[in-house]
C-alpha cells in the first residue's frame, strides 16, 4: 500500500515516527500523524494554527487521551475527570497521565545497546516503532479514500480526511479548530 502513497503523503508517515521517537513513545499513534501533518504545513491551507493544536493535543494527553466524549460518558456516571486527573498528578507528578508507556526490552536489545547499536543493522536509535490499532486504521481509510475519490494516489489530504473522520481525540481537536470532513475537502481539493 505505501507505494501508493504520494511523496508529501510518505514523508508525513515517516515524520509520524520521527514524532513518537521524538516523544519517547512506543508506538505510532493518530497523534503523531496529525503532529506530522501540522510539521509539514498540511493544514495552513485551513489557517490552522499549529501551536493551538499542538496545545489543546497536549491537554488531552495530560487527561490520558480521553475525547470530551469519554469524559461526559464518566460525567454521567458521576466520575469528575477533571478530579481523577488532579489526584493522579498529585500522587505521581504532573502530566502522570501523558507519559509514554515504558519500552519493553529483550535481552537482545539489551545487548545491542550495550554495544552502541540498537538494531540489527548497526544503526543506533533506529528501533522499529509499531503503529497502533487506530493509526492503522487512518492509513487504511486514506486508501479507501483515495479509491472513494478515483485518485490514483494517497496524499496528504486523504491522510487527513481519515483522521478527521475517525472518532476520538484527534478528530475532536481538529473539530474544535475548525477542520471537518467538508471544510477539509472543500479547501484542500481546490
Amino acid at each position: 500500500m505505501f507505494e501508493r502513497f504520494t511523496t508529501e503523503a510518505r514523508d508525513t508517515v515517516t515524520g509520524a515516527v520521527a514524532e513518537a521517537r521524538r516523544a519517547g513513545s512506543a508506538s505510532v499513534t493518530e497523534e503523531h500523524l496529525l503532529l506530522a501533518l501540522l510539521s509539514r504545513g498540511a493544514l495552513d491551507a485551513l489557517d490552522v494554527d499549529r501551536a493551538a493544536v499542538a496545545a489543546d493535543l497536549a491537554a488531552a494527553r495530560r487527561r490520558g487521551g480521553l475525547s470530551r466524549a469519554d469524559e461526559e460518558a464518566l460525567a454521567g456516571l458521576g466520575i469528575d475527570l477533571s478530579e481523577i486527573v488532579s489526584r493522579v498528578e498529585e500522587a505521581h507528578g504532573e502530566g502522570a497521565l501523558a507519559a509514554p508507556a515504558p519500552r519493553r526490552r529483550t535481552l537482545g536489545a539489551s545487548l545491542r545497546s550495550a554495544w552502541g547499536r540498537d538494531d540489527p543493522d548497526g544503526r543506533a536509535g533506529h528501533r522499529h516503532l509499531p503503529f497502533t490499532e487506530g493509526s492503522k486504521k487512518v492509513l487504511e481509510r486514506s486508501l479507501r479514500i483515495a479509491l472513494g475519490r478515483k485518485d490514483r494516489h494517497i496524499g496528504t489530504l486523504h491522510l487527513l480526511l481519515a483522521l478527521v473522520s475517525r472518532p476520538g481525540t484527534v478528530s475532536e481537536v481538529l473539530t474544535d479548530h475548525g477542520v471537518t470532513y467538508p471544510a477539509a475537502e472543500a479547501r484542500l481539493a481546490a
